[in-house]
């Protein structure tokens, strides 16, 4: 395969529509609280801090539909909703921690150069 052709629009599409669901805020900040392991929906809202619980919701069925959550059901009164990461999602975690990672280590040098931007440019 000749790695200098271009992509096909359609796939650029595809490609981008992923990136941007899985670069989505509420995303991150899900599969990060379920990467030490299995939360209920409450557990999670509480670890996400400010996301409503509509978003929650949306983004919970968002991410299962994309293969990235599992979600269980316990038969208990009242039924118990558990909500873990599958293999892949556990590799997109696996990506965002060392994104995060880079930015921790970059955010000093990026200040820096806002910094000096904005001043130039004020």
């Amino acid at each position: 395969m000749d790695v200098t052709a271009r992509p096909a629009a359609a796939d650029c599409r595809g490609v981008s529509e992923i990136l941007s669901r899985v670069g989505d805020k509420w995303t991150i900040q899900v599969v990060v609280a379920l990467r030490l392991g299995a939360l209920r929906f409450n557990g999670l809202k509480r670890q996400v801090g400010g996301i409503s619980q509509q978003m929650l919701t949306r983004t919970l069925k968002t991410l299962e539909r994309d293969g990235m959550i599992e979600r269980t059901v316990h038969a208990s009164t009242p039924p118990q909703v558990e909500y873990t990461l599958t293999p892949l999602g556990l590799s997109l975690s696996e990506t965002v921690r060392h994104l995060a990672d880079w930015a921790a280590a970059h955010r000093e040098n990026i200040e820096d150069n806002r910094l000096r931007y904005d001043t130039d440019h004020a």
